[in-house]
């Protein structure tokens, strides 16, 4: 054994952690011993990798997973300095996001629903049965912001063979969708060539997701929300407002609720209205 290595007491206490942090580690697969006593079992470690033990714990103060921690640590200078930096970007995404649900919950919580529900203008309107692509897919939540714009841009360019888009896209939300329920959620793009839609869509390469039906003529209670309202939970409230207002004029929910998508939404800014909250009613 190498004279120059140190017990796990004398490297614990230079790299200021305690041996049973430093056997978590090893266990964890993030700083191994650099030799180990087949015998007595014991750890040693080099002095250099002090340096390394202390980043682990210092990442891990950072709420940073276990395999990312890996990456870091294996990694060198601005590599590493790098994946922290995309690691920390996530992190302020999601702090910004629960900093605004909290906002969001509080008001709840404090007994103004009503005034929440009040910046939402909410009216009818009725809408003519249209035939639809659709595609249909069990998502959370999170996924939803990827899965949107890609599901209605297949559907779209299916549309092309279909007579063309003949009314504004949208999703519906057939169960519930959210961190913990996977719904399902269904796409849908109206065309104008329901015989020409059945063609496309038993066509070779269509995913068994991807189907043709028929919406039929409904009247909707719906609120227009911006880009910005969009993002959750801004659009939390915009679906409860609508269903509030519903139950005030004594209307009975016919259906699932969704998502009218009536303009390009890539060219919208925060402020632009892109999207109608609605709910079938009777």
């Amino acid at each position: 054994m190498d004279q120059d290595l140190l017990t796990i007491g004398a490297f614990a206490a230079r790299s200021r952690l305690s041996p049973k942090a430093l056997r978590l580690y090893d266990r964890l697969g993030l700083l191994a011993p650099a030799y180990v006593d087949e015998v007595s079992g014991y750890r040693y470690y080099r002095a250099d990798q002090a340096e390394r033990a202390r980043t682990v714990a210092l990442l891990r103060q950072l709420d940073m997973p276990l395999a990312r921690i890996a990456e870091v640590v294996a990694a060198e200078g601005s590599s590493a300095a790098a994946l922290l930096t995309a690691y920390w970007a996530d992190a302020e995404a999601r702090f910004a996001s629960q900093r605004t649900l909290a906002e969001f919950l509080r008001g709840r919580l404090s007994g103004r629903s009503s005034e929440m529900y009040g910046k939402f203008v909410v009216e009818t309107v009725e809408v003519p049965e249209v035939v639809v692509l659709a595609e249909t897919r069990h998502t959370l939540a999170a996924e939803l912001p990827a899965w949107i714009p890609a599901s209605l841009g297949r559907l779209e360019e299916g549309a092309r063979a279909c007579g063309g888009v003949s009314a504004a896209p949208f999703v519906v939300y057939h169960s519930e969708v959210s961190q913990e329920s996977d719904g399902p959620a269904e796409s849908c793009v109206p065309v104008a060539d329901g015989a020409a839609a059945r063609a496309w869509a038993d066509g070779p390469g269509r995913a068994r997701e991807t189907r043709v039906r028929v919406e039929p003529a409904r009247r909707l209670a719906y609120t227009r929300i911006t880009k910005a309202q969009v993002a959750h939970p801004q659009i939390l409230a915009a679906f409860e407002a609508v269903e509030a207002w519903v139950a005030e004029q004594g209307l009975t929910l016919d259906g699932p609720c969704r998502e009218v998508y009536f303009t390009d939404w890539d060219s919208a800014g925060p402020e632009d209205a892109v999207c109608d909250v609605a709910f079938p009613v009777r």
